[in-house]
């Protein structure tokens, strides 16, 4: 692949503004929208500039597929494995995820499992993603005291139910889906939060409890 130098004519974006681009027409139109014409009539730039950063339209696709991985199932793993004082703490450490477009698309991710529909290479990156982000909650439940197979349903038990979310495309206003965080903490994992454990995770989405002092 190409890199533009400063001594180049003309822009040509980079690769992550075209990644970018093709990210959003993925989510916008499907796979099938994804096509180089688009891409440089979104972006205002020649079809030329494309193959400065990319050799084809497959390359671009590959690329697309690693950015949801580096991201999704990235942030669900590391979320995991981030320092907490508890077993439900811990679980709203992966509840971040669903809160926080920086680290988890839930756009995104319904649109890979659409394409994944119509193709088996996606299908199997879609299965692999499941596998490893499933190992990930199981492996948070073990190194709190859960056997395997306790930590195995525990673990699909949140993920499952957030991939539901997901598919349902299920829109709640963040009033709704905070008040539900701790019934939804106690059904996962039995125990409820702490209530500094709830105040720092409200804390980090910018969210203040209906008569709360401010």
């Amino acid at each position: 692949m190409n890199k533009q130098t400063s001594n180049d004519s003309g822009w040509r974006g980079s690769a992550d503004l075209w990644l970018d681009a093709a990210s959003e027409i993925l989510v916008e139109s499907g796979v099938e929208g994804v096509k180089i014409a688009a891409l440089g009539k979104k972006l205002q730039l020649s079809r030329t500039s494309f193959y400065w950063f990319f050799r084809d339209r497959e390359e671009l696709l590959d690329a697309l597929v690693q950015k949801w991985k580096d991201k999704n199932t990235g942030s669900i793993v590391r979320q995991s494995q981030a320092y907490a004082e508890s077993l439900a703490e811990a679980t709203l450490n992966v509840f971040d995820c669903w809160l926080d477009e920086s680290l988890f698309d839930s756009r995104f991710e319904f649109a890979m499992r659409s394409w994944a529909l119509q193709s088996k290479e996606i299908q199997a990156e879609v299965q692999l993603a499941d596998q490893q982000r499933l190992g990930a909650l199981c492996d948070l439940f073990q190194r709190n005291g859960f056997d395997q197979t306790a930590a195995d349903v525990h673990a699909r038990t949140i993920y499952l139910v957030q991939i539901g979310y997901i598919s349902m495309q299920s829109d709640e206003s963040l009033d709704v889906r905070m008040k539900r965080i701790p019934e939804y903490v106690k059904t996962f994992t039995g125990e409820y939060p702490k209530r500094k454990e709830l105040e720092r995770f409200y804390f980090r989405h910018g969210y203040a409890e209906p008569g709360a002092a401010s």
